[in-house]
């Protein structure tokens, strides 16, 4: 079932925005099952992993709720600072500031996509950090100054709600 100005055309299980977005904030709540995993790719193609996991006393790894995923060329990405995920079945929130990528008229990228803050339950687990490039599993598109965003929806059980985007320049 798709929400509200949200198409599921790309994949039968993502939900991927019909408006395509710049520099925005992000907020949005999701519920997961125990062993749960999905992902928030801004502009499709920069992933702030959703995964349960809740009770996780280890080192946190950019796969953690709240990390940003590793890129296509492998490693990168960013862990989050601290474990701030709830058990499975109760309802979460992620609210996430991006910025998205600078293009000279030429459309030569003058300047890389960021997340310059993301926050998981109302803690902050991410502070600003420049993307290199695409994560794992992106959409198959370009980088642009205004991309869709996608809600992945094919590693378990997930649900959606509250979802707000606040475009910003």
């Amino acid at each position: 079932r798709c929400l509200s100005d949200w198409s599921s055309d790309v994949c039968s299980s993502d939900l991927v925005t019909d408006q395509k977005f710049g520099s925005f904030e992000l907020y949005l709540e999701f519920l997961l099952a125990k062993g749960s995993n999905s992902g928030v790719f801004l502009h499709g193609l920069y992933e702030i992993q959703v995964f349960d996991s809740f009770g996780y006393d280890g080192p946190l790894t950019v796969g953690d709720c709240g990390g940003i995923y590793e890129q296509v060329e492998g490693g990168g990405g960013s862990p989050p600072s601290r474990n701030a995920a709830r058990a499975p079945g109760e309802w979460q929130s992620l609210r996430i500031w991006f910025q998205g990528p600078q293009f000279d008229a030429a459309g030569k990228m003058m300047a890389r996509p960021k997340v310059m803050r993301a926050m998981l339950n109302e803690v902050q687990v991410q502070g600003e950090f420049t993307l290199p490039g695409p994560t794992l599993s992106h959409m198959n598109l370009a980088p642009a100054a205004k991309n869709p965003i996608m809600l992945q929806g094919d590693h378990g059980p997930v649900a959606y709600r509250n979802i707000y985007v606040k475009e910003m320049d």
